[in-house]
């Protein structure tokens, strides 16, 4: 792909057209990320037969499959790697460990952390390190040690560090990380909470972590002793299938799937959004997730599912439940620049549930919407999250307990 002077200059100008972009949208702020940006040659790390438009676009570049055609490996999205890198705030010198390899973001931040700076990057599949040593090798990062293991347990020879990048979605954090950080360290993890990915950047605070910043993200999940799956339950095939993130949630499948065959309830909330409000979408999504009640999210395939279900989001669509009934988050156009939220409901129970998501909605609109969002703190599971002044949920898992606890009606965080 690159074995010409044709395609060194193709892939020179690719590679300075991206930094353009994300420094146009705010994703590059500091020159010492711009600069890594600018030298760190993306397309060596992607598999045969990416073009060098492909490899410098600002999207995902799969780089590995498992069985049933899902990723398991990937080279993510520019605009979150500098995202993250940005969170990070790394200095030269600093120790540094990647959960999750590939080899590309173990180059940039071996470019920003500088020759007197460690990098570590960890990946339980050995294909996946073999590649990342690889082009980490032809892209002049062989200072970078590329480990092939379990990242739920780090990597304790080169501990501490000064951060811990980790690149695959997770719904723990595992004691090991935050044993191998240091005390004034940062974590930067796409956490998953009720099925909603927020990449967080997390630091300590007394007994716990405090997230000081959260972004909606997808990643590939975890695998290896940390992997805790979702439950998917499939409604209409692989067209339409609802996901299950707690043990507290029980639905009876069969019904939920015989619902889909009632007329569809629908019901619109006077509350309205437009295009250029991305942030107001993962406030509302994970604010309907915060609710103490059975919830999980839709995922649908919208041509083979055309005409019988029709929900805001396509790949994670919050969505209420009974065990025999379900209503989601619904949207529609009202003119060029608007649109308006309301919920679908399919069961016996449709009314009731898509009068709740209404009810929700616009209770978001007149106290959460325009304030700073909720409080996102994690908890080993041997302490206790204080008692919260406005609502808050608690999402335990087997190492910690997950707390987003949002501010008391009118009330600032």
């Amino acid at each position: 792909m690159a074995g010409s002077a044709l395609d060194t200059v193709s892939a020179d100008e690719a590679r300075a057209r991206l930094v353009e972009q994300l420094l146009a949208g705010r994703w590059i702020i500091s020159p010492a990320v711009e600069a890594a940006f600018r030298r760190v040659p993306r397309h060596l790390f992607a598999p045969d037969g990416v073009s060098i438009d492909a490899a410098y676009a600002d999207d995902v570049v799969i780089t590995r499959r498992g069985p049933d055609g899902r990723a398991t490996s990937s080279i993510s999205a520019p605009w979150l790697q500098a995202y993250m890198l940005e969170q990070a705030r790394l200095a030269p010198g600093a120790r540094v460990l990647e959960v999750g390899s590939g080899g590309y973001n173990a180059a940039l931040i071996a470019d920003v952390v500088g020759p007197h700076g460690t990098v570590v990057t960890v990946d339980i599949d050995a294909d996946v390190t073999d590649r990342a040593r690889t082009g980490l090798d032809r892209a002049g990062y062989r200072q970078v040690t590329v480990v092939h293991g379990d990242g739920e347990y780090g990597h304790p020879p080169s501990a501490p560090y000064d951060a811990i990048i980790v690149t695959v979605e997770t719904p723990d954090l595992p004691p090991a990380w935050l044993d191998q950080l240091t005390p004034a360290g940062v974590l930067i993890v796409p956490l998953r909470i009720r099925g909603m990915t927020r990449c967080l950047t997390l630091r300590r605070h007394e007994d716990h972590l405090l997230a000081t910043a959260a972004l909606q993200c997808g990643f590939v999940p975890m695998q290896g002793d940390g992997r805790q799956p979702n439950r998917r339950l499939l409604l209409h095939g692989d067209d339409i299938a609802v996901t299950l993130d707690d043990t507290t949630t029980e639905v009876n499948p069969d019904a939920l799937a015989s619902a889909l065959h009632s007329p569809r309830r629908e019901a619109w909330s006077p509350v309205t959004i437009t295009m250029h409000e991305g942030s107001a979408f993962e406030s509302l999504h994970l604010w309907l997730a915060s609710q103490p009640r059975p919830f999980g999210t839709l995922a649908v395939d919208r041509e083979r599912a055309a005409g019988l279900v029709d929900p805001q989001d396509r790949f994670v669509c919050p969505t209420l439940l009974t065990t025999d009934s379900f209503a989601y988050l619904a949207m529609r156009r009202l003119d060029d620049t608007t649109w308006q939220f309301g919920s679908h409901g399919f069961g016996p129970n449709a009314d009731t549930l898509t009068t709740d998501m209404l009810n929700l909605i616009t209770v978001w609109e007149h106290h959460h919407r325009h304030g700073p969002g909720p409080t996102i703190t994690v908890h080993p599971t041997n302490t206790h999250p204080p008692t919260p002044d406005g609502p808050q949920l608690l999402v335990t898992r087997h190492h910690t307990t997950i707390t987003v606890t949002w501010p008391a009606s009118g009330e600032p965080r």
